[in-house]
């Protein structure tokens, strides 16, 4: 898991620049500070890598103002989950409860208290920290501390739409350690475990690129997403994974295939993905796996597809 910044990032949004410069003197030595002036421009910062901690932002603005801009983050599975806190000289009992029902956590008046906006602003950031690391630990497998089945899921759907909408190839690795049950009953599952550890720790070692992503599917199967990832690359991939868990040569006395533990992988690319769908790719990952597997294991076999096709 990476380590929190030492600094966080607080995006402010006003087109007054007397008010960013006086929030810039209160909050500058801190926090990092980036600006917006009008709400479209917002939009486009909260949505950018890297995105910020928190939005601190005026509600009366030129174009669209607090409350919209707010209201579309909210609606943004990417952005919804920013911290927004509206600073305004608008405080009235109705606006306040329309701000918070948007999906605001504070509302700070202008004129400000500098030592008040300091604590306030360090509160909720305390707390949306809070927050991500009980994420990240929800998305983690207890075992071998990679992403579990969970966060594959959501993943696997964000890299999908960007496929659809970058009309980029898509690949899957589907990874499943040979006759890992008479390990267990030969060795022990303490003995299990550690294997499971050693087979995670080479899987991520072997990804290359940052978009690459591994996640313990469940039991002793593993699945890798490959962005923009066609057949030669997948396959190169998966057989380089194979040589690598082979050449551990981690003692598998009771493997109908070698003396050693090995895998089978099934490897399978979907070049136009407006042809095809999430469930089917996954489908045929397992059913290349199946192949793999019935083909005598410790082997990849592969295929790339092109529509949905029974």
């Amino acid at each position: 898991m990476p380590p929190f910044p030492s600094k966080n990032t607080i995006l402010i949004v006003d087109d007054e620049p007397v008010n960013i410069r006086a929030l810039e003197i209160v909050l500058g030595d801190e926090h990092d500070l980036t600006y917006a002036t009008t709400g479209e421009m917002a939009l486009e910062m909260a949505r950018a890598e890297p995105q910020p901690d928190l939005i601190l932002m005026d509600i009366v603005m030129p174009g669209l103002d607090g409350f919209e801009v707010c209201a579309e983050l909210k609606k943004d599975d990417k952005t919804r989950n920013i911290p927004v806190v509206f600073l305004t000289a608008k405080w009235e009992t109705s606006e306040e409860a329309k701000g918070l029902e948007l999906g605001a956590v504070d509302y700070i008046r202008k004129p400000f208290s500098p030592p008040i906006i300091r604590a306030r602003i360090r509160n909720h950031l305390e707390l949306k920290r809070n927050r991500d690391l009980l994420e990240n630990l929800s998305t983690l497998d207890g075992l071998t501390n990679i992403p579990n089945r969970r966060r594959f899921d959501e993943i696997y759907i964000q890299e999908w739409n960007r496929a659809l909408r970058t009309k980029s190839s898509l690949s899957l690795l589907f990874i499943d350690i040979d006759h890992f049950k008479n390990y267990n009953d030969l060795y022990g599952h303490m003995a299990g475990d550690d294997c499971l550890k050693a087979v995670a720790r080479v899987l991520q070692s072997s990804l290359g690129r940052p978009a690459d992503f591994l996640a313990r599917f469940g039991g002793e199967e593993f699945i890798i997403l490959l962005p923009d990832t066609k057949e030669q690359g997948c396959l190169h991939l998966a057989e380089n994974i194979r040589r690598a868990l082979k050449e551990l040569h981690i003692e598998h006395l009771d493997s109908s295939v070698a003396d050693y533990l090995t895998v089978s992988i099934g490897a399978v690319t979907c070049n136009d993905v407006t042809q095809c769908d999430r469930s089917f790719l996954l489908e045929q990952a397992d059913k290349l796996l199946y192949q793999a597997k019935h083909e005598g294991r410790n082997c990849v076999r592969a295929n790339s597809v092109s529509c949905k096709t029974n």
